[in-house]
């Protein structure tokens, strides 16, 4: 049973306190950045929770085309999809170095006996990532790139800032990431992210969009 003085761990006091009494069950191990947590289509019988740092769930084809479903912050968990014996649905790599608690099964399944309300948290977790994945297949189906390209910019779900003009500035983000997230090349995401720059829509600099106005629906 975690104890008091366990939830007093610098890295899991800043959890909020049900995922830091599942946080407690686990092994904190640090991982430097672009490590492979999870390799899709492997079993697992582990939870992570994120306590320092970032990663990301994607997948990748034989011939190496990426696909990103999300970004995870610090404060959040993943692989909860494969508790059920079933494979990994995504691989998951860090972003950046990063401490994650490993927890096995049966330390969840014994969060869960001592607190069954945790389980709503769970079934919640699955349900906003089968909504992810059922829109990446979505838009891969029903969108041409650009509309994925505007999509991606405007539900950026890494470190952003609005600014006092109304100008929305996305940070750490890459083209090769957007390229990622939208299924497509880097070179068609730059041509797209120039066009829409000299159209006075966004402005690009090291790592960092800026989204100036509304683009338009089509290009």
């Amino acid at each position: 049973m975690p104890t008091a003085s366990a939830l007093r761990s610098p890295l899991i006091a800043a959890l909020p306190e049900p995922l830091g009494l599942l946080a407690v069950r686990g092994i904190l191990r640090s991982y430097p950045k672009k490590t492979v947590l999870i390799n899709e289509g492997e079993s697992g019988d582990t939870l992570f929770v994120l306590v320092k740092g970032s990663a990301k769930a994607f997948s990748m084809d034989k011939v190496g085309r990426e696909i990103t479903y999300s970004v995870i912050q610090a404060g959040d968990y993943f692989g909860e999809m494969s508790l059920d014996g079933g494979p990994r649905s995504a691989s998951v790599i860090t972003l950046e170095p990063s401490t994650c608690s490993v927890v096995t099964r049966a330390e969840v399944e014994a969060h869960l006996l001592a607190h069954p309300a945790f389980a709503m948290n769970i079934v919640e977790q699955v349900i906003r990532r089968a909504r992810v994945a059922t829109e990446v297949a979505r838009s891969m189906a029903l969108l041409d790139v650009y509309g994925r390209l505007v999509a991606a910019l405007e539900k950026y779900d890494g470190p952003k800032t609005t600014n006092a003009d109304g100008s929305l500035t996305l940070e750490t983000i890459t083209h090769q990431e957007i390229a990622s997230r939208v299924g497509a090349s880097r070179e068609m995401v730059s041509r797209l992210l120039k066009d829409l720059e000299r159209g006075g829509y966004l402005q690009m600099a090291t790592r960092r969009i800026v989204l100036l106005k509304k683009m338009p629906a089509r290009w």
